[in-house]
């Protein structure tokens, strides 16, 4: 069987190009005789994939000096921890609820200080973004915490909130690279990388310097101070060595195709097709706000359980697969990242419309 369209909302689709790469690769590591996944993570070669890799990050997102690139493990749910642990210095923190992760993040918070949730989106299933413009900070807040994509819901933080001068921490692990970013608007920014980027088991934060110090919790594990990692420079201890050289490629692979840019223009055509028609569909209905829609992840509904699930399975008779919604809200969901080829997307609605007219 050939490469299908996959819609997974992660681990996700990644570019063949990588993949192609990688394979011609996979047993002798430009001349050195071995395999990335067999090298000693001190090795000059190593070190030069993991140091191009965060230079071309780098240049991909414009990141000032002052802000510090860690290539860490534990997957973005270990950040939940790892983040009260290194930023609650007054052991207050400000949460914005706009999906079952930011809700993970937030009961995690809750076991090192005084976590608040100062604006949900849960009445209306996280459907939408609140109104973040004028939020009731408190003033002893360590930082304010967003999940600025929801992969679940498919929401989007268009406008980031007012933070009153507090850091702000977010979780892209689902838009990570899909469009331009300030850096500079955020205290900390931080991914999971198997949605966007690469494959599971690396987790890539950019944190302000000023905000990693020697001053942690009480108790907090040596693995978990960033400062650690920081002053080793991800090399600790042995880092998720195949994974960091797979995300290198993935930059490089973005660098050479327009940067974010065009990454974002690209995203925008894509997930158009997909919304147009949902929008004018009498069979398949979007679930997200309008103005509140994600570019990655596309949930949808016929608003008959059974007809979800024969949709679903006939589509992956015909080569998508991993269009299922998530457990938690059931529906569909494509999950449309930089990887994915626009055709993708033009031959999954070219599929629903089929499916719409022979199931009137």
């Amino acid at each position: 069987m050939g490469r299908i369209y996959n819609f997974s909302a992660g681990p996700a689709v990644l570019p063949e190009e990588v993949l192609k790469e990688a394979a011609d690769e996979m047993l002798d590591y430009k001349g050195t005789g071995m395999s990335v996944m067999e090298m000693s993570h001190r090795s000059k070669a190593f070190e030069s994939i993991i140091g191009e890799a965060e230079q071309d990050l780098r240049d991909l997102m414009n990141i000032p000096d002052n802000y510090k690139v860690l290539f860490l493990q534990g997957g973005a749910s270990q950040q939940f921890a790892m983040i009260p642990m290194n930023l609650m210095k007054n052991k207050v923190a400000d949460y914005i609820i706009t999906g079952q992760w930011a809700k993970k993040a937030f009961q995690e918070a809750k076991i090192y200080g005084t976590a608040k949730a100062i604006a949900s989106s849960e009445d209306k299933t996280f459907s939408y973004i609140p109104d973040c413009s004028d939020l009731d900070i408190d003033e002893d807040a360590d930082y304010v915490y967003i999940c600025e994509n929801n992969t679940i819901y498919g929401t989007k933080f268009k406008t980031l909130p007012n933070t009153k001068g507090k850091p702000l921490v977010a979780d892209v692990s689902s838009c990570f690279l899909s469009e331009p970013v300030d850096v500079t608007k955020y205290g900390l920014i931080y991914g999971g990388v198997q949605k966007n980027v690469g494959p599971a088991g690396v987790v890539i934060a950019i944190i302000r310097e000023d905000l990693i110090t020697e001053d942690t919790l009480p108790g907090t594990p040596t693995m978990l101070k960033y400062k650690i990692h920081d002053d080793n420079k991800s090399l600790y201890n042995t880092p998720p060595a195949y994974g960091i050289y797979i995300c290198g490629k993935v930059f490089k692979w973005l660098k050479k195709n327009g940067g974010l840019e065009a990454m974002k223009e690209l995203n925008e055509k894509k997930a158009k097709i997909l919304y147009d028609y949902l929008d004018q569909s009498s069979m398949f209905k979007g679930t997200v706000r309008k103005e509140d829609r994600s570019l990655m992840n596309v949930p949808f509904v016929t608003g008959n359980d059974e007809l979800d699930a024969k949709f679903v399975k006939e589509a992956k008779a015909a080569g998508f697969e991993n269009l299922k919604g998530h457990r938690s809200v059931g529906g569909m969901r494509a999950s449309i990242y930089n990887a994915m080829p626009i055709e993708g997307v033009e031959k999954l609605v070219e599929f629903m419309k089929k499916f719409e007219a022979d199931n009137k």
